[in-house]
């Protein structure tokens, strides 16, 4: 028996909605995926971290930076004003820093420098192994990842349009949290990160 068009149709358009913004840009994390786990990375306080420290978080904002991409260097105080209005509203949403590079100017001494100069109000950790970053699928720095309070993804990509700050007109990670802490999921889910690529380092068979 034939189906109508408009059903068929229909029925189409609703296979493409559910798939479209899935893993678009990020070809590793979808949307709706479990958060990677990690543990033990090194951070500029002297101490390890996990992702299991934020159990009592409702919202995470993952960022992936380092020290030596403007553009990165660019967003440093976006997140701290992010970190400290996070904080004003109750401290239910943490912002994690994350440099996976492994040049001297990215290792954990020039990131504790960096820290401290800027007065980093958020964990900055060091993935010496680079795992964390992979296991995200990021590509660039900065490349921001949203969890909800089930450690589900709800947002990739960047945190606005302004890679330069200028002229911002959409706030994708701040909607993003807005989203996740009222229990829905935002109306962008993921966008195209601008920045340095990630100095991964090569592998065999890579």
């Amino acid at each position: 028996m034939r189906r109508p068009l408009n059903i068929v149709f229909t029925f189409a358009l609703l296979a493409f909605a559910l798939t479209v913004d899935a893993g678009t840009y990020n070809k590793l994390l979808n949307l709706g995926d479990s958060a990677p786990d990690w543990s033990g990375l090194a951070g500029t306080d002297d101490q390890k971290h996990s992702l299991a420290d934020l159990a009592d978080k409702e919202a995470i904002v993952v960022c992936f930076t380092c020290n030596t991409c403007p553009y990165a260097v660019d967003y440093e105080d976006r997140l701290i004003t992010l970190a400290k209005r996070f904080a004003a509203e109750g401290n239910k949403c943490a912002v994690v820093a994350i440099n996976a590079n492994k040049v001297k100017d990215d290792l954990l001494p020039a990131m504790q420098e960096r820290a401290k100069a800027k007065g980093f109000n958020f964990p900055y950790l060091h993935d010496e192994s680079q795992q964390v970053a992979r296991s995200y699928g990021a590509t660039f720095t900065p490349e921001f990842v949203v969890l909800n309070k089930d450690r589900k993804v709800i947002y990739l990509g960047a945190m606005d349009d302004s890679p330069d700050g200028k002229k911002i007109t959409k706030h994708y990670v701040e909607d993003a949290v807005a989203a996740a802490l009222a229990g829905k999921l935002p109306e962008v889910k993921e966008t195209p990160a601008v920045g340095c690529a990630v100095r991964y380092v090569k592998t065999r068979g890579m």
